[in-house]
Formats: structure tokens, C-alpha cells, sequence
């Protein structure tokens, strides 16, 4: 970039650094003042009373926020799942946020036994602003209805990601880290006595594994609380999954009877 050709080019740019907040060094912009052309230059006698007096400034820091940090400050200081759920939506460090329609966090019967956690919201549950209600959530509905559960009832629902990530793509490991300490603060806060996670996504999130759906399906596993309780977890098939491919309902079925089963042997 050329040099400012005048004082008011000089003083402009001066002033330009301040806001950006460059620290400015008052006496080498003195110095160039001086050095201008004596045409452009103020004469000596008034040179000193028409430079105002520049002050060093303090650079401001850039650091950008440690967004995983103020999620997990915002979660902890929620003592209900309504409080949780406020903080959730006014929580601005997910880059899926500013795309998103609605923040969508959780639909059901809090205190519920059975917490279903899925991946995240599509187009109508972004549009509706509540999760699973969709074609896939109708047929949601249906699976819980035929072990004798539903949201109105006896079922809490919530997602691993808060927002619709564009054109449907599974969330980033970015998104998931920094909805995470939300995810379990709502597990802690919710105490359901079985967890199911309704997708590969939600299934390798919860229990920091990299197997696919298919081989971490048809078992129990376990989820660790951050208070050092284990919940019982047991991954299924997501319905959007099904009805792309309904021939695999019986796997799903065999699923929902284990889920059945063990929400009995707990009660």
C-alpha cells in the first residue's frame, strides 16, 4: 500500500488505525506530518495546533470465544430442563444457528424414563421449531406407540444438535462438541432410566465410538453421566433410515422389544 500523500490522507488513516485498535505511535506520525510537501504541510507555526494529539491505544484482543467453554458454563448453570432450554436458545456459538429457522430442543414428558435423542432437526421440525414431527417423527411415533410409549405420555425427545444443518448433512464434529455439554446437562437433568439413540449419528456421539449403526444396534450399551451415573443405552435404526428402506423394520422391531424389556426390568 503507497504512503498517505497528505496530511488529511495521513490523519485519516490514523484515525482509521485507532478504531480498528492499532496501537498508534503519535511521535512517528509527527515525523511523517513534517515531512510532507510544504505546500500540503501546515506551516510551523500552526502545525503543532492543527495535529491533534494522538494517544497510544491498547490493541483489543481477537481472540476468538471458546464457544465449547461458554456452552458448558451456560449448561451447568441450568437447574431445569426449562432453564436448560432457554440457554440453549440464546446460546449463539453453533455455526448451524444463523441458517436455522428455529432452535429446536426438545418436545415429550419431562422426567420421563425413556429419553429418545436423535440427530438433529429437519426442514419441518426447523419450520415448527419442535423435534422428530416430521415423516420420519410420525413413524417415530408409531414405533414408541407400539411398545405402548408416546411423547404425550411417557417419553421425553431431544436431538445431539440444536439446529438444521444445511440441505440435511449430518452435523460436523464442530456442531456436536459444542452442543454436547447441553446433550448431557439435559440427560443429568432429565434422569431418564434408558436412553435410546435413534441413529448412527446420535449412537457414535453419545458413546465416542466410530462403529456404524449397524454393528452397534441389537445390544445395550452404556452412557456415563457427568455426576458418574450409567444409563443404559441401546441404539436403533433412525426412522428416516426405515423408510427409505422398510425392509429392514424387522431389525428396528427386535430393537424396540429389547428397549420393551428392559424398561420393565428398571421400573
Amino acid at each position: 500500500m503507497s504512503a498517505p500523500t497528505s496530511t488529511s490522507a495521513l490523519q485519516a488513516l490514523t484515525e482509521w488505525w485507532q478504531d480498528m485498535g492499532v496501537e498508534v505511535d503519535s511521535a512517528r506520525i509527527d515525523a511523517l506530518m513534517r515531512q510532507l510537501k510544504p505546500s500540503q504541510a501546515p506551516s510551523n507555526t500552526h502545525a503543532k495546533a492543527a495535529t491533534p494529539s494522538i494517544k497510544p491505544m491498547q490493541r483489543r484482543s481477537r481472540a476468538p470465544k471458546n464457544w465449547v467453554t461458554e456452552a458448558e458454563k451456560a449448561a451447568a448453570a441450568a437447574d431445569s430442563l426449562d432453564a436448560l432450554k432457554a440457554a440453549i436458545e440464546g446460546f449463539e456459538g453453533c455455526p448451524l444457528k444463523s441458517s436455522s429457522e428455529n432452535t429446536v430442543v426438545f418436545d415429550g414428558t419431562q422426567g420421563a424414563d425413556l429419553m429418545v435423542i436423535g440427530e438433529g432437526p429437519g426442514a419441518e421440525e426447523d419450520r415448527k421449531g419442535l423435534p422428530f414431527i416430521g415423516k420420519a417423527g410420525q413413524l417415530l411415533d408409531k414405533m414408541l406407540a407400539a411398545i405402548n410409549r408416546s411423547r404425550t405420555e411417557n417419553t421425553f425427545i431431544t436431538n445431539v444438535t440444536y439446529w438444521r444443518p444445511p440441505g440435511n448433512r449430518n452435523p460436523e464434529d464442530e456442531e456436536l462438541d459444542v452442543c454436547r455439554p447441553f446433550v448431557e446437562r439435559m440427560i443429568v437433568l432429565g434422569k431418564p432410566k434408558l436412553i435410546i439413540a435413534a441413529g448412527g449419528v446420535p449412537a457414535k456421539a453419545l458413546l465416542g465410538k466410530s462403529d456404524g449403526i449397524m454393528r452397534l444396534r441389537g445390544t445395550e450399551h452404556v452412557f456415563q453421566t457427568q455426576d458418574g451415573t450409567s444409563i443404559p443405552l441401546i441404539p436403533i435404526l433412525h426412522p428416516a433410515y426405515l423408510l427409505r428402506r422398510p425392509q429392514d423394520k424387522s431389525r428396528a422391531w427386535r430393537d424396540l422389544l429389547l428397549v420393551e424389556q428392559r424398561l420393565k426390568e428398571l421400573a
